[in-house]
């Protein structure tokens, strides 16, 4: 028996079976398409999915074929630059913010990490029929050129895209609604932009979006008004034209792809049935204005993948898999709301809601706060988990359930500057910052319970005393481990593999934490089945 089938071979699913791979967890990956995609759809991807790709094993691939970005420049109604969207720090998860990349590309290096993986089977040009649940198995229904089969495994996630197949199989239905304004989208070739950003234009007259990409990629997102176009069809080779006319020439050959869409803000009604998981556009679409549809999809299996495998590995009970949608259907439809803001907003056709839009902005950023939460993005939903597989007190409220930084570091036992990720590896952590050897000694059992790294923290400028044998030091080169962690200077943070801080405490105050780890380990007692329950 398999221990995790993965329908859909897209980003979502390649890069779950990654997560899996480097967790030790063997996964078969079925893609009814006889190859990768070579459409480029996803063209964003920001610092938090960097972060996923590195704990997977395929950090550096992915980095090559993306174009450090440097955020989203807005325009107003007259075509004048309104701000410019950077995001909320350079490098404060250890990777450019927001990247442009070719999705043809990626699918690529997935497949090709993938394939050289012996825990992993990728079967393209197979597809899935139907999934039938029992006694805590999963069988798949699949057709292929080789005939019918059946494959049986322990969990299975549909990460195959907004008509799902296993959503369907399923009877999950989805919420929300579907915009009738048609956009063309064209990606383009030989393209004379160069800019590090994107460009979203609030022009009412004719609402645009231009991301240029790496080796002379564009892409070009108009509105289009009646009678220039439907969803579905080919759009003509004239209007192309026209459309780029302001900004370039074009020739047919440098047209890649150009498609009439028509954008949908749906969430599925529930992400999860018996052993079987939903993630990426099978469980949320929304329209592409906030740039988040793959990174909310690659959020659903970083924090999905390592709870699969706790549990498969024996460490984490079945039931805290009930967490997954309880943790991530908040971000999405957040996510999804503010995609669905932003079009009305930025890119509305009415000339005096532009006007308002842009008076109001101006007022904002004519101020400090206002301006920061323009420039930094602090309109984007932040993570921070309340419910789920953490254990906030009131005192650390608002620590607990947000992720960690992840800044550079002097590593004691290497000699050698490194992210904090690559001393704690892809696993849970405990984190104690300027703390005691004593204290170290106290929450070594906790620690152990998760077969977490221990690592101590350096912080005002001062070398701990002592700490016991097996716990990484780390101290400060740059002032960004000082900035991170001094506010949690004498005390323990517990960090689960998704890199969300699970729990904060003091030395001798670990009871509450200690009592939460019981119920989300399989010490505690509970069925080793899969949890069907509601979060």
């Amino acid at each position: 028996m398999e221990e995790v089938v993965i329908v859909g071979a897209g980003p979502v699913g390649m890069t779950a079976a990654a997560l899996l791979a480097a967790s030790g967890v063997r996964a078969v990956v079925l893609e009814a398409n006889n190859t990768t995609s070579g459409d480029p759809k996803a063209i964003s991807i920001d610092d938090e999915s960097l972060r996923t790709y590195a704990d997977a094993g395929a950090g550096d691939a992915v980095l090559r074929i993306v174009s450090p970005g440097t955020g989203t420049r807005y325009f107003d109604r007259n075509g004048a630059m309104s701000f410019h969207a950077r995001g909320p720090g350079p490098y404060r998860l250890g990777h450019p913010f927001k990247n442009p990349f070719a999705q043809p590309d990626l699918e690529r290096v997935l497949s090709s990490v993938l394939h050289a993986d012996p825990s992993v089977d990728l079967r393209f040009g197979t597809r899935v029929t139907g999934i039938d649940q029992y006694g805590g198995r999963v069988t798949v229904r699949v057709a292929s050129d080789a005939g019918d089969d059946t494959i049986t495994s322990r969990y299975v996630i549909g990460a195959d895209g907004g008509r799902s197949t296993v959503r369907q199989s399923l009877g999950i239905t989805m919420s929300g609604r579907s915009y009738d304004e048609p956009w063309l989208v064209a990606d383009t070739l030989g393209d004379p932009h160069r800019e590090r950003y994107g460009m979203h234009l609030g022009i009412p007259e004719r609402p645009t979006v231009i991301i240029p990409g790496r080796n002379g990629r564009c892409r070009y997102e108009f509105l289009l008004f009646p009678g220039e176009g439907l969803p579905g069809e080919t759009p003509r080779p004239e209007l192309i034209a026209k459309l780029l006319a302001p900004y370039r020439e074009i020739t047919p050959d440098e047209v890649e792809r150009a498609v009439v869409y028509q954008f949908n803000g749906l969430l599925a009604d529930r992400w999860r049935e018996g052993d079987v998981f939903l993630a990426g556009d099978a469980a949320h679409m929304m329209p592409p204005f906030a740039g988040q549809g793959l990174n909310s999809g690659l959020r659903d299996v970083a924090n999905l993948c390592w709870k699969l495998a706790d549990v498969l590995h024996g460490r984490l009970d079945a039931a805290v898999l009930d967490s997954y949608e309880a943790e991530r259907a908040p971000h999405a439809r957040a996510s999804v709301r503010l995609s669905e803001k932003l079009g009305r907003v930025v890119m509305t056709t009415s000339r005096r809601l532009a006007e308002s839009r842009d008076r109001i902005v101006a007022e904002a950023l004519a101020t400090d706060e206002g301006r920061d939460f323009f420039e930094q993005m602090r309109y984007r939903p932040s993570m921070h988990l309340t419910r789920g597989l953490v254990a906030p007190a009131p005192e650390t409220a608002e620590v607990v359930g947000r992720p960690v930084p992840q800044p550079r570091a002097f590593a004691m036992a290497a000699s050698e500057v490194r992210y904090l990720d690559a001393v704690t590896g892809y696993r849970w952590s405990v984190l104690g910052v300027g703390v005691t050897g004593q204290a170290w000694r106290a929450a070594g059992g906790l620690a152990e319970a998760l077969g977490a790294a221990r690592v101590h923290v350096c912080v005002a400028d001062e070398l701990p005393d002592a700490v016991p044998d097996g716990v990484e030091v780390l101290v400060d080169v740059d002032g960004m481990l000082d900035e991170a962690f001094a506010p949690h200077r004498g005390g323990f943070l517990l960090v689960r593999p998704d890199h969300v801080i699970a729990a904060a405490w003091q030395p001798g105050a670990e009871g509450p934490v200690a009592a939460a780890i019981d119920r989300w380990t399989a010490r505690a007692g509970h069925p080793a089945a899969g949890s069907a329950g509601k979060p």
